[in-house]
Order: C-alpha cells, then structure tokens, then sequence
C-alpha cells in the first residue's frame, strides 16, 4: 500500500522484488480488485504494480481532468519507486492509460495489452450526460447500472454476489473524480495517433461487449503497426472478472513472448495453455483519418479552431452537427461566425469560469426572451457544472431583475430540460 500525493497515484504490488514489473490499470468505477484473479498467475513471473484511480477504492479524491493526466500522475508514482520500464495492461480508461503512455512515453513501456479499449469511447455527449446524472442524482443510479455494462446477463444471474461488489464499488467512488473521469473519456480521441503506437499490443476484448466491443477492437488491431485481436467468448465488458482464466492465459502469453528485450531470461510456461480464442492480426479494416492540423492565421492560432472545440463541449456534438449540418449558403456565414467569435473569442478567455458564463448566459437569454437557446444554454449549465439547485437560484435572481412573466417562462422551458436530462432511466 502507499501514502498518496495530489500528484501520485495509490498502488500496491504483488510477486517477486527482483521481477520485471507489469502494470494492471481499472476501468472508470472499479479498484484493483478487479484484477484479483489474475495476479496468482501473473505474480509468478512479474512485479504486478496496480493501482486506483482518484477517489476509487478509498483513494485520496484528487480529481484528473485528462487521461494525459492520469498517465502523468502514473509515471510521477513509478519514478518515485525507482521504476523505468515496464509492460502494462490496462481495461477500459486503464487502458486509455496505456495507449496515452505508448504515444507520448514509449521508451518507458515494453509491451501493451488493451482490454476493452476504444480509441474513442462512444461519444462526448455520453460521458458528459452521464456527469450531468452524477452532479445531480449522485452515484446510485450509475451504479446500480453497471452490472448490465460489465458483464452478460448469464453471469450476473449466476454471480449475485460479484454483481452486488461491482454496485458497492461503484457507490463508494468519490463522484467529483468519476465525473472527472467521464470528462476524460469524453474528451479521450487517439484515432488520427493510432499508426504512432510503437510497441507490441495485444488487443482483448469480450465476444459480448456492448461498451467497446469487437468492432472498436478491430479498428484498434487496424491501427496499432505490431497489434492482435483475441476475442474472449462468453464476456462483456470487465472480461478481466467475467473470464478470468482466458484473459490470464492471453496475458501471461503476450508478456511472454512480446516483451524479448526486458523479459528475454523469463521462459515461457512449460506447456502453452489452449487460448480461449484465435489471436490472429486483422489488417483488412482502414486506420482511421489523421487528425487535421490547426489552422494558422497570420501567426496566431484560428479562433475558429478553439471555437468548435469548446461550442461542441459546452453545447454537445449532437447539437453542435445538426446546427454544421442544416447550415447551407445562406446560414453557414452565420455559423462561422458565432463559432469563430461567440464560442473562440469569448467562451475561451481565461477571466471566468464555464460555471460563470452558464449562469451569465442564462440570465441574458431570459432577459431577451429567447427561449430556444435558453433550452439549449440549461442543458450546457448542466454539462458545466451548474446543479439544477444553481440553475433555480439563477433564474430566480433573474426574475428580479428581467421581470417575472419572462422568468416563468424561463422556468417552464428549464424544468423540461433538466427533467430530460437528469432522469437516469432515460
């Protein structure tokens, strides 16, 4: 165990001192504990180092706003312990972790394994959607729905008693870092970077996944130069809990046998245990598009860049590509032009806060009775941070001083709204 600094993170190791050191990263809403029944195994031949996420697990509640971030408070954690290099596999945000280091830190990692990974997990309005539920209903809803992401529903009839941890882990986090995590994952996009990863990747994920399934594993194998596929047949998404025998054999293969340069004097298992499933490259599928570079006016970045960037995660990507798409010759002036000054002059300076401007917007657009972005502006409260308790107490100061039939108005389109938004059933 460890004591935790704002900029460490809290860990524990298994197996031999003297072993090379493998890395178990969790998914957003677990501990280490999910990798439990893999470290018998795994400790035989590898230093196993986990750890938990801020506020996971009774970690100190120190909030990361990045997966960049979480890889940065990782490495800051081993090069305090005195550790260079080492393998790691991670599942879901674990393993955003570890695509993170590949790219920005890959002479620090020897191998990679990915569970349940996406290059883009959904989409930001999800994640933000479901910060927006935590800020206001707090965890419960979120955990009581877990079971039904990370495993299949066999399982979880069969394993009450797993199912009832999975909740328990859910409900114990600390909801400032979870919805600091689902702001990570909203904003977590290595599509354009794939063809940068440089180190062997093994790629696992569930037959039965519907989080990230086999379609993003594919694209991941697609993309990664040295990657493979292994499908676990009869898992969802916490393959890791679900199949604990098939993802360990997977793991102890791929470390064995990928990671020549560190593990070279590690033999193999005298008999190579059955895979569960094919670990075979899959190459016919396209890499994803690179990333366009920022367009450059005169020396100085192009507002337009900074604007689209902050409209989309402030107003979300739905309601930001029907507004792009709709646009023709005679609105799309108009749409560059909010975008370029409202959304990348404004909404980006540094002087207020995204929670200051809601409540600034907000309180205008009652007063000049315009509904329809009202609408739209109480749902981008919502994703900035404003509880429903904040946004009452606005509109209610607004009716003050914009008058009350504008702010009864403002009420009925508002309660409509965050009704929409904050109901986890929805």
């Amino acid at each position: 165990m460890s004591e935790t600094p704002k900029n460490t993170l809290q860990y524990r190791f298994d197996g031999p001192e003297d072993a090379p050191v493998l890395i178990l990263g969790p998914s957003l809403g677990t501990t280490w504990h999910m990798w439990d029944r893999q470290i018998a195994d795994l400790s035989r031949q590898w230093r196993v180092f986990r750890f938990d996420l801020p506020g996971h697990g009774g970690a100190p509640a120190h909030p990361a706003s990045s997966v960049a971030e979480l890889a940065d408070r990782l490495l800051a954690t081993l090069d305090e312990l005195g550790i260079q290099r080492f393998g790691y596999a991670g599942c879901s945000i674990g393993g955003a972790i570890g695509v993170e280091l590949a790219l920005r830190h890959p002479h620090r990692l020897a191998s990679l394994a990915l569970v349940a990974v996406s290059p883009r997990f959904g989409t930001a309005d999800e994640f933000r959607q479901r910060g927006v539920i935590v800020r206001t209903n707090g965890l419960d809803p979120v955990a009581r729905s877990a079971p039904e992401r990370w495993f299949t529903h066999g399982f979880a009839a069969a394993q009450p008693a797993i199912v009832e941890w999975a909740v328990q882990m859910v409900r114990t986090t600390d909801p400032g870092c979870y919805i600091a995590a689902c702001e990570a994952l909203a904003a977590f996009d290595v599509r354009g970077e794939l063809g940068l990863v440089g180190v062997p990747t093994l790629v696992l994920v569930g037959s039965e996944d519907q989080v990230t399934g086999p379609a993003e594993a594919r694209t991941l194998v697609a993309g990664v130069p040295d990657a493979r596929l292994a499908l676990v047949p009869g898992a969802s998404h916490l393959a890791p809990v679900e199949q604990p025998a098939a993802v360990t054999v997977l793991l102890v293969r791929h470390f064995s046998t990928s990671w020549n340069d560190t593990l070279s004097a590690i033999a193999a298992p005298p008999i190579a245990p059955a895979i569960s499933a094919p670990v075979t490259p899959v190459a016919e599928i396209a890499p994803a598009s690179p990333a366009q570079p920022e367009a450059m006016a005169s020396g100085r970045p192009d507002p337009y860049v900074a604007g689209m960037k902050v409209r989309r995660e402030v107003l979300g990507d739905a309601h930001v590509d029907r507004a792009t798409a709709a646009a023709d010759d005679f609105t799309g002036d108009f749409q560059e032009l909010i975008t370029r000054y409202a959304w990348g002059e404004v909404w980006t300076r540094e002087g207020l806060d995204r929670r200051t401007r809601s409540a600034v917007t907000l309180t205008a657009l009652v007063a000049g009775g315009h509904l329809d972005e009202l609408a739209f502006h109480t749902r981008a409260a919502l994703r900035n941070g404003l509880t429903p308790a904040e946004i009452k107490e606005v509109l209610i100061h607004a009716a003050v001083y914009c008058g009350v039939p504008a702010a009864n108005s403002a009420f009925r389109v508002a309660h409509a709204v965050i009704q929409e938004e904050t109901n986890p059933e929805q």
